[in-house]
C-alpha cells in the first residue's frame, strides 16, 4: 500500500473519531446506568443549588442542562414510548433526559405481570437514542430524596392522572404543584396493552407460527392434542399456499398459451384468406385453369379454304363423293350403274 493511501486511511478514521466525539454520548454508544460513572461525572458537574423554574428552562439561558426524569414500565417497547421519551428530551434546550424503569417485582406487584424481563426492559431504554441515563429499580412514586438525589429538575408525563395501585388519585400532583411538571402527550392507538390483546386474540396463529419454527409444545405451553391440531393446520395451509401457487402459474402459462394461440390464429386466418378469399391465389388458379379448359373444349373454327363460296351464300358446298372400294378396277357397266344408284 503506498504513502498516500495510507496517509488518506488514516485521516479519514481521525475524522470519524472527530464526528462520533461531537455527537451526544447517547447517540454513539448505550446510555449509562445512574450508579455508573459517566452518568456520576455528569450529576456531579451540576449545580443543583440554581433551582431553575419552568419559564427559566423554557429560554434555554439556564447555564446548565435541565435534567428531566421521565419514568414507566417500558414493556414492549414501541413507538408510544420513543414518542414520549422524544417529546421529554425536547422539551426543553439543552436537556439531559433521566429514564427511571420499575423492577419485576414493583412492577407485578401494581400493575400485572409484564412480557419482558427486567433485564430486557432495560436495555431496551438505554439504547433508545433520545435517553441520556437509565435508573434502574426506580421508585413508583418520586420523593424529595430520589429527586435531590439525582438533582431532577422537571418530572415528564402526561397529564392523564396516574392513580393505579390506590396510592392516591394521582402520582404526579405534588410536582404539578411545586411547578416540577412537564406534560408530554400519549401516542394514540398504540400502548402494550394493545399489543398484548392482537397477541391474546391471534393466540392460535401464533402458536402455530412458533410450533413451524421449531419451538416444541412444552416451551409454548401447549397440550398434546392442541400440538397435533395446529401441525395439522400448518399442513393445510402449506397444502393451500402450494395450490395457490400452482393455479397461478397454470393462470400465467394459461394466459400465455392463449395468447400465442391468438397469435397463431391470425397467422392461419391470413394465410386462409391469402389462399381460399375472394382474391386469393387459389381463385386466380381457378380462373386460369377454367379459362384454359373452356379453350380446350371449345376450338375456335378453321379459317375458310381459298376458292370456296363465301358465307354470305347461305349453304355450304356438299361433300365429295366418296370413292368406292375399288374404283379404279370397275368396268364401264358397271360405272353407269354405280353413276344411276348416285343419281
Amino acid at each position: 500500500m503506498s504513502r498516500k493511501r495510507c496517509r488518506e486511511d488514516t485521516m479519514v478514521e481521525t475524522k470519524n473519531t472527530l464526528d462520533l466525539m461531537a455527537l451526544p454520548q447517547s447517540q454513539v454508544r448505550p446510555a449509562p446506568f445512574s450508579d455508573e460513572p459517566d452518568a456520576a461525572i455528569e450529576r456531579d458537574h451540576c449545580d443543583y443549588t440554581q433551582r431553575v423554574t419552568y419559564k427559566m428552562a423554557k429560554t434555554g439561558r439556564c447555564g446548565r442542562k435541565i435534567r428531566v426524569y421521565a419514568d414507566g414500565i417500558y414493556d414492549l417497547f414501541h413507538q408510544g414510548h420513543a414518542r414520549q421519551l422524544m417529546q421529554a428530551k425536547n422539551i426543553f434546550p439543552n436537556v439531559h433526559l433521566i429514564v427511571g424503569v420499575c423492577n419485576d417485582e414493583l412492577t407485578h406487584s401494581m400493575k400485572g405481570r409484564t412480557v419482558m424481563t427486567e433485564e430486557e426492559r432495560y436495555e431496551a431504554v438505554r439504547h433508545c437514542r433520545y435517553v441520556d441515563e437509565v435508573v434502574r429499580d426506580a421508585p413508583w412514586q418520586t420523593d424529595d430524596e430520589f429527586l435531590n438525589k439525582h438533582k431532577i429538575d422537571f418530572v415528564a408525563h402526561d397529564e392523564i392522572p396516574y392513580n393505579t395501585g390506590g396510592i392516591s388519585d394521582d402520582v404526579y400532583a405534588h410536582l404539578k404543584e411545586r411547578g416540577m411538571f412537564a406534560a408530554t402527550e400519549r401516542t394514540e392507538g398504540v400502548s402494550t396493552s394493545d399489543l398484548v390483546a392482537r397477541i391474546v386474540r391471534d393466540y392460535d396463529i401464533y402458536v402455530r407460527r412458533n410450533l413451524a419454527r421449531g419451538y416444541s409444545a412444552k416451551e409454548l405451553n401447549v397440550s398434546f392434542l392442541n400440538e397435533k391440531k395446529f401441525r395439522l393446520q400448518n399442513k393445510m395451509e402449506e397444502l393451500k399456499d402450494k395450490s395457490k401457487r400452482v393455479m397461478e402459474n397454470f393462470g400465467e402459462k394459461r394466459f400465455d398459451m392463449l395468447q400465442k394461440w391468438e397469435e397463431k390464429s391470425r397467422d392461419f386466418i391470413d394465410a386462409f384468406l391469402l389462399l381460399f378469399g375472394r382474391d386469393g391465389r387459389l381463385s386466380h388458379i381457378w380462373s386460369e385453369s377454367k379459362g384454359r379448359l373452356m379453350q380446350a373444349l371449345s376450338p375456335p373454327s378453321s379459317p375458310p379454304r381459298d376458292g370456296s363460296p363465301s358465307d354470305s351464300e347461305g349453304r355450304a358446298s356438299p361433300p365429295p363423293c366418296k370413292a368406292g372400294r375399288f374404283d379404279g378396277d370397275l368396268t364401264e357397266d358397271e360405272e353407269d350403274i354405280a353413276h344411276s344408284i348416285s343419281n
